[in-house]
C-alpha cells in the first residue's frame, strides 16, 4: 500500500506519499480500507518531530479514518467485511489501509457521507471526554470554547447546544465567529481586539463560565482561572500557548473549581473502547437526528498532505482539513 511517511521531521515537505508494508490486522484488530482521514494539530507536533506515536502504534500519522472493512482479525465479534466505518486511531491514518481495533470503531452514521465520516472520531471523541464526561457539562451552564472555529471547536459547540448549554467562543476573525454563531455559538469574542475574561463576565451577569475548554495551555491558565465560575471546571486539551504557566492556588480555591488536563492519543485501549462507547451511545443519536453534524473546510488528496498542513498551521480553515486516498 501507500501511506504519508516522515523520513526526517521538518517543514509540510517532510510528508513523502510512499510504498510500504501492508498492516495485518491482529488479535481484535479489523482492516479498514480508508477512503479518508483528516489533519489534526498531533500530525504537525510529529511531523515537526515534537510527539511520537505511542508503543507499538503505527509510525504513520493520522489519528482518525474512515472507510470499508475488508479483514477481521480474530476475537472480533460485532463486524462484517464491507461494513462502512469511521475509527479513532494511535497513528497510520494517512494511508490506504489500516488496522484498528474493534472497540475503536464507528459505524458511519446515517445521513454523513463515508469520506466525510473522518471529520468526527478524533474531535467527537476529544469534546466527550473532556467536555461531559470529565468537565460533566450540564443543561443551563455556559461553556467557554478556545479555538471556536477549529474542528474541535466546532464540534463542542454543536455538542454543548445540543444538551442546553449555553456557548462562549473566542477566535480570530469576524468572518470565523460569525461561522461560530451559524452553529450555535451565543458570546463571540474576538481574541486579538476584545479580552475573553472581560467579556465572558459581562455576558453571564459577573458568573463566569461553568466550563472552559482550553488548547492553549501556560498563556491562557491565568485567565481561564479568573474566567471560571463558582465551582467551574477547567478541560485543557493542548498546549499552543506553551506547557508552563503559574497557578494561582488561591484563586482556585476561592472557586472551589477545579482542572483536568489530558490527551486522547495516548490513553489505553480500554479507556478509548469507553470513549468510542460513550460516543456512540450519546452523540451518535444526535449527528442521526440531524442537531450536529461534521464541518469540514476543504478535501485534499492524501499524496498533497503538505498542502493540507500547509493549510492547517495557517489556521484560516473553520472546521476540519480532509486526506482522501486516491
Amino acid at each position: 500500500m501507500h501511506a504519508i511517511t516522515i523520513p526526517e521531521p521538518g517543514g509540510p515537505e517532510a510528508l513523502v506519499w510512499d510504498e510500504v508494508p501492508d498492516p495485518v490486522p491482529g488479535e481484535g484488530e479489523v482492516l479498514v480500507e480508508v477512503a479518508a482521514s483528516a489533519v489534526n494539530r498531533a500530525d504537525i507536533l510529529q511531523r515537526q518531530g515534537f510527539y511520537d506515536p505511542p508503543p507499538g502504534a503505527s509510525p504513520y500519522p493520522g489519528l482518525e479514518c474512515s472507510g470499508r472493512i475488508t479483514a477481521i482479525g480474530t476475537g472480533v465479534a460485532g463486524w462484517a467485511v464491507g461494513d462502512e466505518v469511521c475509527a479513532l486511531l494511535s497513528g497510520g491514518g494517512y494511508a490506504e489501509k489500516a488496522a484498528v481495533p474493534a472497540g475503536q470503531l464507528l459505524p458511519v452514521p446515517r445521513g454523513v457521507g463515508l469520506t466525510q465520516a473522518a471529520a468526527l472520531p478524533e474531535v467527537v471523541c476529544t469534546v466527550w471526554s473532556n467536555v461531559f464526561m470529565a468537565a460533566h457539562l450540564r443543561p443551563g451552564e455556559t461553556l467557554l470554547v478556545h479555538g471556536g472555529s477549529s474542528g474541535i471547536g466546532t464540534m463542542a459547540i454543536q455538542l454543548a447546544k445540543a444538551v442546553g448549554a449555553r456557548v462562549a467562543v473566542t477566535a480570530g476573525t469576524p468572518e470565523k465567529l460569525q461561522e461560530c454563531a451559524r452553529l450555535g455559538a451565543d458570546i463571540l469574542v474576538h481574541y486579538r481586539e476584545q479580552d475573553f475574561v472581560d467579556e465572558v463576565k459581562k455576558a453571564t451577569d459577573g458568573a463566569g463560565a461553568d466550563v472552559v475548554l482550553d488548547n492553549m495551555g501556560a498563556k491562557y491558565l491565568d485567565r481561564n482561572i479568573r474566567t471560571l465560575a463558582l465551582n467551574g471546571r477547567l478541560a485543557i486539551i493542548g498546549m499552543q500557548g506553551g506547557i508552563k504557566g503559574e497557578l494561582n492556588i488561591a484563586a482556585l480555591l476561592g472557586k472551589r473549581a477545579a482542572i483536568s488536563a489530558a490527551s486522547l492519543r495516548a490513553r489505553p485501549p480500554e479507556e478509548k473502547t469507553a470513549i468510542v462507547a460513550a460516543v456512540r451511545e450519546h452523540v451518535w443519536p444526535l449527528i442521526e437526528a440531524g442537531q450536529v453534524r461534521p464541518v469540514v473546510d476543504r478535501e485534499l488528496p492524501m499524496p498533497d498532505a503538505a498542502a493540507a498542513h500547509r493549510v492547517v498551521e495557517e489556521s484560516g480553515h473553520v472546521g476540519k482539513v480532509l486526506l482522501l486516498t486516491p
